[in-house]
């Protein structure tokens, strides 16, 4: 994470000035956009693409080097890709990152047996497999339209919290979407992520994505109705001890939660976004997107050579930060949000001093949630895609 901070000032000058020229620090791998889910806020399932090999990901993710300090391997369902270990693993030999975070529905049998060998081969970085779950029992069910999916859930919770016992580098989470949906029983989700054993719970806004082909929906909460919603989680998280690296993290949290609020009442970027230049996503047929949200065509590493460098410092780039940088866009996609949030000089200062003050997040026993004391084995709060 020092590294990290360190690149800090680059990139604040990268966008400002154009030099010097930097490979973003956060990177979101789409191999595939199947998924046997049938969601109510998504619409990737229906999606066919002409999806890279695990040769063409080899050759793209060696043009990156050691420059990416996470990675999030998201779908669809991620775990439907059949090489998303060897996937991992590419992205582990090439790039050493500090976390990969994995979101998954919990559907497939094969998922413990998968992220064991993940973890076991990429014993260096952090990997977070976040359970998805928008309701309890068939509230879940509904929201996510396969029935008996809470069933699986919490059989695949279940099984990975085993593993974790016995993986270091291994955190279960549990991540929610808040939609039109979930919004109205935000509490129970708590209330049953609290008792679940797993190492964090996150949520994130359902909001409109050219990726997901929710464009257009109406699957976002009000803003009243998120800020209801918004405020019970800060009290949740504040109300919480914790302790070691879990204080950082959980500062970022609550920042995160006020900075969303912000966006869907003022309807502006509120603080800078660094999409573009400190976090990008390569979607399954190698086209570079600076997000999810906006997706534009940057260009396809079959065009370069499986160079990403060829097109994160090409010309098509260009016009695509100047709108970027001139605030055409705002949204609250969490993976780029918590990039910004750590390049904003502002948020870090406001973190830093919660992170200090003994009257904020103070320290958490070890023995609560299910024997392990919270934060252990946790990174900056990861995203959870689908």
């Amino acid at each position: 994470m020092a590294g990290v901070l360190a690149r800090v000032p680059l990139f604040q000058a990268y966008r400002r000035f154009g030099w010097p020229k930097l490979l973003p620090l956060n990177i979101t791998l789409s191999p595939s956009p199947r998924c046997n889910s049938r969601c109510l806020t998504c619409n990737i399932w229906m999606k066919r693409e002409n999806e890279m090999t695990l040769d063409e990901w080899d050759k793209a993710l060696a043009s990156l080097g050691r420059a990416p300090y996470w990675f999030t391997i998201s779908g669809g369902e991620p775990f439907m890709f059949g090489g998303i270990v060897e996937l991992a693993q590419l992205a582990y030999e090439h790039c050493r990152p500090g976390i990969i975070n994995i979101p998954t529905n919990s559907i497939l049998s094969t998922i413990p047996d998968k992220v064991e060998r993940i973890a076991r081969s990429c014993p260096e970085s952090q990997l977070i497999i976040n359970l998805s779950l928008d309701g309890v029992g068939e509230k879940h069910d509904f929201i996510r339209g396969v029935p008996g999916n809470f069933i699986k859930f919490e059989e695949r919770l279940r099984q990975l919290l085993a593993l974790r016992d016995s993986l270091p580098n291994l955190n279960i989470g549990i991540h929610s979407v808040v939609s039109v949906f979930s919004v109205g029983h935000l509490d129970e989700l708590i209330a049953y992520a609290e008792q679940s054993g797993a190492d964090q719970f996150i949520t994130e806004i359902a909001e409109p994505r050219v990726e997901l082909d929710t464009v257009g929906l109406p699957i976002t909460p009000s803003p009243e109705q998120y800020n209801a919603a918004i405020d019970r989680l800060i009290a949740y998280v504040e109300s919480k001890r914790y302790r070691g690296v879990a204080r950082i993290t959980e500062a970022f949290r609550v920042e995160y939660y006020k900075l969303v609020k912000r966006i869907l009442e003022e309807q502006d970027q509120v603080i800078d976004c660094y999409a573009g230049w400190a976090s990008a996503q390569i979607y399954a047929d190698g086209t570079i997107w600076p997000c999810c949200v906006r997706a534009d065509n940057l260009g396809n590493l079959r065009d370069h050579n499986y160079d990403f460098k060829e097109i994160w410092f090409g010309d098509k780039i260009r016009e695509v930060r100047r709108s970027i940088a001139a605030k055409e866009c705002y949204c609250p996609l969490a993976n780029a949000s918590y990039t910004n949030m750590l390049i904003d000089p502002p948020t870090l200062s406001r973190v830093g001093l919660k992170v200090i003050s003994p009257d904020s997040i103070a320290i958490r026993g070890a023995g609560e949630q299910g024997g392990r004391g919270a934060g252990e084995k946790e990174s900056l709060p990861a995203h959870a895609d689908k």
